[in-house]
C-alpha cells in the first residue's frame, strides 16, 4: 500500500463515470484525516502519471506508512503482510539505477517483499466482534482468468469465515486511476453474491479505518508463489489458507447469472442454434500470442471439426476468418460486448474447445466439459485442474538462435511449428470421453 497526500484539489473520473475526489491536506498534525489517502502501489504509480499529464502543480506526496498503521483505529492486516512495500521498492529502484540493473529488475525486487505464510485462524484468534468487515485493497489479478480465480479463493474464505462469525462483509477497492478496464473489472466482482461493495481507489484514512480487517493485494502478481502455484491456490496462500487444506472439488468457479438479462437478439439466436442440436464453443485465440493457435491452423482445425462433428453447431465469439462461411458455424462476436454477455454465451454451450484463456475458467463455472489446448510455449505453465476439463498439450518446436542475453523474436525459428501436430481426432476423442 501507499499512504499519500495531494498538493492541489483534483477530481479523477473512472471509466464508469465515478468521480474520485482528492483534497489538499487539512490539519497535517492529525493523521486520522479525510485528506490523507491510501491506495495500492500500482494505482499510486498510475495516479502520478495522471497528475503529470494534468499539470506540474499536481503532486502526490508519500507519507510514512508506519505512522498511519500506529493509529488505534487502523484495521488489522490479514494474510501475507505487505508492510513497507513502497519504501522497499523505492530503495531498490535507487540501487538498480546506480548499479545499472535493467533485466528482470521487477522480478528481483519481488524477492525483497514478504512472502511468509500466516494462517488466518491465528490472525483472527481472540476477535470478539461477531459482525466483521474486510477491505480488499488493489486489483486482484491482471486478466479475467486471474480475477475469476481470485473470486473462487475469496468465496472459499467467505465460507470459512461465515462459520466463525455472524456476518462477513467484503468490500473491494480496485485500481481505477488509469485502469481502462475498470468497468469490466467492477462487473466481474459485483457479480459475486458474497462481495458487498466494489469501489474505486483511492480512499481516505478515515474510510480505511472504518473496517475491521484488510487485505493488501498490491504487487501479488510479482510474488514467487503466484508464479509457481495455480492461481486459485496462490490466492488462497495470500489470503492465509493453505491450498492443501482445501479439497479440489471445492475449488470451483462461480458466475451469478440470476439478475442478468440477455439481449433479446442474442437470446433468440442462441435458442435457434440450440434447436438444431448440440452447440460447441470454439475459442482458438488469446491476447497472448504464445497461447494462441496460429490463424491458418485454427481455421483448418475448425473445418475438420465441422466435418467430423455433424451433430454440432460450432460457435465463436471472436473473428476467425472473414471469408469463412458454413451453415454449421455461427460467429457471435458482435453479441459478446461485456463480461456477462460472454458468460451467458458460455453457459449455453454443451461443450467447449479453448486455448488457455478466461473461457476455460468460465466453462468450469457452468460445469461444461472442456478440452483445453496448451502449448509448452505458453508462459503459464501452472494451470488449474478442473474436474470438467481435459488437456491437449502441443510441444513447442521453436529454436532460439540468439546468443545474446536479450530476447530477439527474429532469431526464434519454428516458433509455431508445434501446432501442426495438433489433430482434430485427438480433440474429438477427448470431447466424446466426457
Amino acid at each position: 500500500m501507499v499512504v499519500f497526500r495531494v498538493s492541489e484539489n483534483i477530481n479523477i473520473k473512472t471509466t464508469d463515470g465515478t468521480l474520485i475526489k482528492y483534497s489538499k491536506l487539512k490539519g497535517p498534525s492529525n493523521l486520522f484525516n479525510e485528506t490523507i489517502y491510501i491506495s495500492s502501489l500500482e494505482d499510486f504509480e498510475d495516479l502520478k502519471k495522471v497528475f503529470t499529464n494534468v499539470g506540474a502543480k499536481y503532486k502526490a506526496r508519500v507519507i510514512d506508512e508506519t505512522k498511519i498503521r500506529y493509529l488505534s483505529q487502523f484495521p488489522k492486516e490479514l494474510g501475507i503482510s505487505n508492510l513497507n512495500e513502497y519504501n522497499t521498492t523505492q530503495n531498490l529502484d535507487y540501487k538498480y539505477k546506480v548499479e545499472n540493473y535493467k533485466k528482470d529488475a521487477q522480478d528481483i525486487k519481488s524477492l525483497y517483499l514478504n512472502e511468509n505464510f500466516i494462517n488466518i485462524k491465528e490472525q483472527l484468534k481472540g476477535t470478539l466482534k461477531r459482525d466483521i468487515t474486510l477491505l480488499i485493497l488493489g486489483k486482484p489479478g491482471l486478466s479475467i482468468s486471474e480475477m475469476i480465480c481470485f473470486c473462487t479463493a475469496l468465496r472459499i474464505l467467505h465460507e470459512k469465515l461465515s462459520k466463525e462469525f455472524k456476518s462477513v462483509k467484503f468490500d473491494i477497492y480496485l485500481n481505477a486511476s488509469d485502469n481502462t478496464f475498470y468497468s469490466r473489472d467492477k462487473m466481474i466482482f459485483t457479480n459475486q453474491t458474497f462481495i458487498n461493495k466494489v469501489s474505486a481507489l483511492s480512499l481516505n484514512v478515515k474510510e480505511f479505518c472504518s473496517y475491521d480487517f484488510f487485505y493488501d493485494l498490491s504487487s501479488v502478481a510479482k510474488r514467487s508463489y503466484y508464479k509457481s502455484l495455480p492461481h486459485i491456490d496462490a490466492w488462497l496462500y495470500k489470503l492465509g489458507i493453505k491450498p492443501q487444506d482445501v479439497k479440489e472439488h471445492e475449488k470451483y468457479n462461480t458466475i451469478n447469472m440470476t439478475s442478468f438479462k440477455a439481449n433479446k437478439e442474442l437470446k433468440e439466436k442462441l435458442e435457434k442454434i440450440k434447436l438444431k442440436g448440440k452447440v460447441l464453443l470454439y475459442h482458438p485465440y488469446s491476447a497472448n500470442i504464445n497461447k494462441s493457435i496460429p490463424r491458418e491452423i485454427a481455421v483448418k482445425l475448425l473445418k475438420q471439426l465441422l466435418e467430423k462433428l455433424p451433430d454440432y453447431t460450432i460457435v465463436s465469439v471472436i473473428k476467425l476468418d472473414a471469408k469463412f462461411e458454413d451453415d454449421s458455424f455461427v460467429d457471435l462476436s458482435a453479441h459478446s460486448k461485456s463480461f456477462l454477455d460472454y458468460s451467458y454465451i458460455v453457459s449455453n454451450m454443451e461443450k467447449v474447445i479453448t486455448v488457455n484463456t478466461a473461457t476455460y475458467h468460465l466453462a468450469d463455472a457452468f460445469f461444461i466439459p472442456t478440452v483445453l489446448i496448451l502449448s509448452s510455449n505458453d508462459d503459464t505453465q501452472v494451470i488449474q485442474n478442473y474436474e470438467s476439463s481435459k488437456t491437449v498439450y502441443v510441444k513447442d518446436k521453436s529454436k532460439n538462435f540468439s546468443n545474446f542475453i536479450f530476447e530477439n523474436d527474429a532469431l526464434i525459428l519454428y516458433k509455431f511449428d508445434g501446432w501442426n501436430s495438433l489433430k482434430s481426432k485427438q480433440i474429438i476423442n477427448l470431447l466424446e470421453s466426457f
